[in-house]
């Protein structure tokens, strides 16, 4: 069910897959099996089914069932694997307002995106002299200078459960099954449901492979202004991931020459 992008120590067996966590400061355990447990009665066939859980073990660990697939992190989506995660993220956002209401907010949302990527412009990381990469750093600080972000904190519409993480490699494709799987909860919570597709549309992982994003969202119900929300929240995202990209950058080291410059295009591509 995970590969080389996991973060935890998981441990395979024919029917069941067994999660020890290696960290849990933030609540990760609690976080997904509450995730999973609400996925199995509200949208079961989304995410994997829990089974046991010893929340209060050293380290924790549950046991969910074992899915079939391969993680889409590292490849050119296809359009029946975009087709597919709509259906998986439609589907996790019909989950009744009432009972996601009721769930922890996700600790990585709107306020608290606005306020990292804020951060990271003010100190005016060194992004180098590449032309496109200096005009992408200039109209990214001045939005984020105005009052736009800001009214992407005020959210008029009910929340939705997120993974709060829009890792590619959480889409698990299921080729016999035709559909995507969702995993990794861990970090997951009550959250804005147009700040969940920013994230799975411009997180980082894209740069691996391929998502069509436009493509994607065409999938997805979405009113005028909640698309001009997601819209916003893709600009967020990927000019957090764009400051963090620069020669001494903390993102820097992990990823493949010319990242910065194509995040640059990204960025000049959403603002155009």
């Amino acid at each position: 069910m995970a590969d080389r992008f996991s973060t935890h120590h998981i441990e395979f067996y024919d029917d069941v897959v067994i999660k020890r966590y290696s960290s849990w400061h933030r609540g990760e355990p609690h976080r997904e099996w509450t995730a999973l447990t609400l996925l199995a009665e509200h949208a079961p066939g989304v995410a994997p089914t829990p089974m046991e859980a010893s929340l209060g073990a050293n380290p924790p660990m549950i046991t969910m069932s074992r899915l079939p697939g391969r993680v889409l992190r590292g490849e050119h989506a296809t359009d029946e694997q975009v087709k597919a995660i709509a259906d998986a993220l439609n589907r996790l956002h019909q989950v009744p307002a009432r009972v996601v209401e009721a769930v922890e907010p996700a600790p990585w949302g709107p306020v608290v995106a606005v306020d990292k990527v804020r951060a990271l412009a003010d100190k005016q990381p060194d992004l180098g002299d590449d032309p496109p990469v200096r005009q992408a750093y200039q109209v990214g600080a001045a939005w984020l200078a105005s009052t736009d972000p800001d009214k992407l904190t005020v959210n008029r519409h009910p929340p939705v459960l997120g993974l709060a993480d829009g890792n590619h490699a959480n889409l698990l494709w299921d080729q016999r099954g035709g559909r995507v799987w969702l995993i990794d909860w861990e970090d997951s919570g009550s959250n804005d449901r147009a700040f969940e597709l920013g994230e799975v549309t411009e997180h980082i992982s894209r740069i691996d492979g391929g998502l069509d994003a436009d493509q994607l969202l065409a999938h997805i119900d979405l009113t005028s202004g909640e698309a001009a929300r997601v819209l916003g929240f893709r600009r967020l995202v990927a000019l957090g991931w764009f400051l963090q990209l620069g020669p001494s950058g903390p993102a820097a080291p992990h990823n493949p020459p010319g990242t910065l410059e194509r995040l640059a295009d990204r960025v000049l591509q959403l603002f155009g």
